[in-house]
């Protein structure tokens, strides 16, 4: 009989550990609960306050920092760094509230994110790519919250966008925040429980066909991978809208 090993147990706890607090830092520097420019709490406050370990802290903190939401400044402390606006940019998230709201932002991450996809082939490092993993293994556990698999399929995203090397497809992810997501939208936990399609399973597969070409550094499968993702989201998210509104006008 073959027995787990105890190390790696105790890796996949430290590691599920830091992706709830990285995905509850961020939704806070996101929100603006936490400020650009203001001082996060010391290794001892997180750990006093989240109840976990310096080991935990630390590798979240290595995650935001990662993922540009953070700077440490050595003998100072870590900081929320300004989630940049692009200069003029009129896209306020706020106002994507309706069905062609939707989907024209969809319509614009394909064009963004696929090049995107392409790009971070050839410029990915291994850390980046470590993140995306850890980002989608986050996103296909059954146990976590709505909130929480949001925020790592934002990451994931996120990531990919990061991996590029080009800072404007950051800063436009960033500034559009998880809004950009249809798991985020209310009409959306219609296609989750809707019986006739395994929904999380061809998630978990689209998201899983980009991150493997992205692996090999296969450009042309990644755009191809993100393109039939974001197309399928767009399907998906108009089918729920429409679905919403039928059965608004049969009451």
């Amino acid at each position: 009989m073959d027995y787990p090993d105890a190390s790696s147990s105790v890796r996949g706890r430290h590691r599920s550990l830091a992706e709830d607090l990285v995905a509850e830092l961020s939704r806070r520097i996101h929100s603006g609960e936490i400020k650009a420019a203001a001082k996060l709490p010391t290794e001892s406050q997180v750990m006093q306050e989240h109840g976990v370990s310096r080991t935990v802290v630390r590798e979240a903190m290595s995650r935001l920092q990662a993922a540009g939401l953070v700077e440490t400044r050595h003998g100072i402390g870590t900081f929320v760094l300004e989630i940049p606006s692009p200069s003029g940019f009129l896209i306020d998230p706020a106002t994507i509230v309706t069905l062609q709201d939707v989907l024209a932002v969809l319509e614009l991450r394909i064009s963004l994110e696929v090049e995107a996809a392409g790009l971070a082939c050839a410029r990915r490092t291994e850390q980046q790519l470590q993140l995306m993993r850890d980002s989608l293994d986050a996103l296909n556990s059954r146990v976590i919250s709505v909130e929480y698999a949001v925020a790592a399929d934002f990451q994931f995203h996120q990531q990919i966008a990061l991996a590029t090397g080009n800072r404007y497809f950051t800063d436009i992810m960033l500034h559009l925040g998880v809004s950009i997501l249809p798991r985020a939208r209310r009409h959306s936990t219609r296609v989750v429980n809707d019986k006739t399609e395994p929904y999380l399973e061809r998630l978990s597969r689209e998201h899983e066909d980009i991150y493997q070409a992205i692996a090999r550094r296969d450009g042309d499968a990644a755009r191809a991978a993100m393109r039939l993702h974001l197309s399928n989201s767009r399907e998906r998210m108009r089918r729920a809208y429409e679905a919403a509104d039928a059965e608004a006008l049969g009451n």
